[in-house]
């Protein structure tokens, strides 16, 4: 219970208020319950689609867009937003100029310290309009009657896929507040979080959910190899990303491979 509390409170903005000190392991150890958060994120999203039922679909699905925010207090987007800054700041070339060139920093450390400034920069602003505009119109796009089953393994696949990428991965920084996350992730947490959420993708999708958590996984594993490659391993906004990336991942699936009603 008390691993799932951990999970509970990093992943959401409920206040839970944990008895005792929490170890470093207990970190490591709360990644198992990520999709069980997930899995209750995934519901609330499903409740609130059908407590829409009576708007237009469009704005149904802005609602739910917004809610699924509101519920992980944005920190997610928050991650996206400063990777995309991060990231960006990485490739940019050397300036022209008369006689010459002026280097510039493409260093992990120039990375890791645009991505720590609390200030949007222009690359985050595009990354988070395009993320919005996508997923919006991929909600939007789903009927009803498939899109309350998506919203559910939407979350827990999101949530997993943070744990996913805590356990293949170094902490990128000396310190930070995912540090203890990424070094404790073990191998049973990972699999017995896997087998929730592969188990949700069969129970609601059936045999075509083992196709969309398969081919989910590969935008995961890019990802991850290329932020390894930019700052040497995840940092908690690469793991925000990861986590926004994942659900635009099995948004875009389900519409593929789930035939509409």
């Amino acid at each position: 219970m008390r691993h799932f509390l951990i999970a509970l409170q990093f992943l959401t903005i409920l206040p839970i208020k944990i008895k005792g000190e929490i170890e470093k392991e207990d970190f490591g150890k709360s990644c198992a319950y990520f999709p069980f958060v997930g899995m209750l994120i995934g519901l609330l999203l499903t409740l609130s689609l059908f407590a829409f039922g009576f708007l237009p679909h469009l704005v149904a699905s802005v609602l739910i867009l917004i809610i699924s925010i509101i519920i992980s207090g944005g920190i997610h987007l928050d991650g996206f937003a400063d990777t995309c800054d991060g990231f960006y700041a990485g490739k940019t070339p050397p300036l022209k100029v008369s006689g010459g060139s002026i280097p510039v920093d493409n260093s992990k450390e120039k990375i890791l310290e645009v991505m720590r400034d609390s200030r949007i920069g222009v690359m985050g602003v595009i990354g988070v309009v395009s993320l919005m505009l996508l997923k919006f119109s991929l909600i939007a796009s789903a009927s009803s009657f498939i899109l309350w089953k998506l919203l559910i393994v939407m979350a827990v696949f999101e949530r997993w896929s943070q744990a996913l990428a805590c356990y293949l991965s170094v902490y990128a920084r000396k310190e930070g507040k995912a540090k203890y996350f990424v070094e404790y992730a073990g191998r049973k947490e990972l699999f017995i979080g896997g087998l929730i959420t592969l188990a949700s993708f069969l129970f609601l999708m059936n045999i075509k959910g083992l196709f969309m958590f398969t081919f989910s996984l590969f935008p995961i594993f890019l990802f991850i190899n290329y932020a390894k490659k930019k700052i040497g391993g995840m940092t908690g906004d690469t793991i925000g990303a990861v986590n926004e990336i994942a659900g635009v991942c099995v948004l875009l699936l389900g519409l593929i491979i789930v035939p509409r009603a």
